[in-house]
């Protein structure tokens, strides 16, 4: 499962990021897809928190949802007890 949202987070999630800035903000700066993947990478190696972040966002996202529907799960359980 980590590595399926690792793949989402390091290669589509960015892809999908530069499509959405070049039609809301126009091109970017550094110039390309490759541009900008290429800084992406530069900062993860550099440990840039924000990167890595963005990287991990969407297992981080399903680990929440997760957690949270296993608490709505225990507050059910413990609601049935009383």
């Amino acid at each position: 499962m980590f590595t399926g949202f690792l793949f989402l987070g390091v290669v589509l999630l960015p892809v999908l990021i530069y499509g959405v800035g070049q039609n809301v903000f126009g091109s970017y700066g550094g110039g390309s897809l490759g541009e900008f993947f290429s800084r992406l990478s530069g900062k993860l190696r550099n440990g840039d928190l924000a990167a890595w972040f963005l990287v991990l966002a969407p297992y981080l996202g399903c680990q929440c949802l997760r957690l949270t529907a296993l608490a709505w799960r225990a507050i059910g359980r413990l609601r049935q007890t009383t």
